[in-house]
């Protein structure tokens, strides 16, 4: 593995260990994130409703994630995948 691979790897555990830092102090983030993701999903374009999600979360909780999805770091786009899985999963089982 090339030493950029291995600094960007290293980059993303420690930005994720930050992150989940942040939800096991803070656990209302994920039930406050996922109902935001509830309400938006399914509405207009993909890209459109992940901004949506990422603003109305970054406004309300103290998990900043930038509105423009060029600008999301890997935790960020992992966090907001997994609660668009997690929501389609809940609306198959209904």
């Amino acid at each position: 593995m090339s030493a950029s691979s291995e600094i960007q790897k290293t980059r993303v555990i420690y930005e994720l260990r930050g992150f989940i830092k942040k939800l096991l102090q803070e656990p209302r983030i994920l039930e406050n994130s996922l109902e935001i993701a509830r309400r938006h999903l399914g509405e207009g374009k993909p890209d459109d409703v992940m901004a949506r999600i990422a603003n109305e979360i970054s406004d309300t909780t103290s998990v900043h994630i930038p509105e423009d999805p060029q600008e999301h770091s890997e935790a960020d786009k992992l966090f907001l995948e997994l609660l668009k899985e997690v929501v389609s999963e809940e609306q198959a089982l209904y």
